[in-house]
């Protein structure tokens, strides 16, 4: 293979990441912000939405950086264009880690898959309930009511693994 053929080559590998992160990131915020439901909890579990699933499909299918990129990007921007801008920069580090962490589990363990990608689902309830636990302590400044935002928490998130794992293998080998 020809230097100049390289060159064509890691470039159209570049731009294809790229766009993919942007699709993805694009994808999160549409989700979020045009399809979610507000539940009556207290505290601010009580926003649904399916910003998730696109998430996860990131994840999954493109790995940790994607899924990363799509979490942290495409959420924090709908706190930032939604009005909930106090929680932008927890919910880029929140968020962030949950695709991180969903991408390096499906690439990290190595057997049936749908078994992966539920562990990965499971790891990413944890870190949503636990970082918007202490966000809410931390800008509340009040230990319990951000207990009411966990059904609401968990909900949003196994929806989105409801929708989100019967297809996403499918779309992982479509991908290829």
């Amino acid at each position: 293979m020809s230097t100049n053929t390289q060159t064509v080559s890691q470039a159209r590998n570049t731009t294809k990441t790229l766009v993919i992160n942007a699709l993805f990131i694009a994808l999160t915020l549409a989700a979020t912000m045009f399809i979610n439901i507000r539940l009556p909890f207290m505290g601010n579990g009580g926003l649904i939405h399916l910003g998730n699933v696109p998430l996860f499909v990131a994840a999954i299918v493109y790995g940790k950086k994607t899924g990363a990129l799509a979490g942290a990007f495409g959420m924090a921007m709908f706190d930032l264009i939604s009005g909930w801008t106090a929680w932008a920069p927890f919910t880029f580090i929140i968020v962030g880690m949950m695709g991180f962490t969903v991408g390096l589990i499906t690439e990290k363990l190595h057997f049936k898959p749908v078994i992966v990608n539920t562990i990965a689902v499971i790891a990413a309830l944890i870190i949503k309930i636990v970082g918007y636990y202490f966000t809410e302590v931390i800008l509340y400044g009040n230990w319990i009511l951000p207990l009411g935002s966990i059904p609401g928490n968990v909900m949003q998130v196994v929806v989105a693994g409801i929708i989100v794992l019967p297809i996403v293998e499918r779309l992982k080998k479509m991908a290829k």
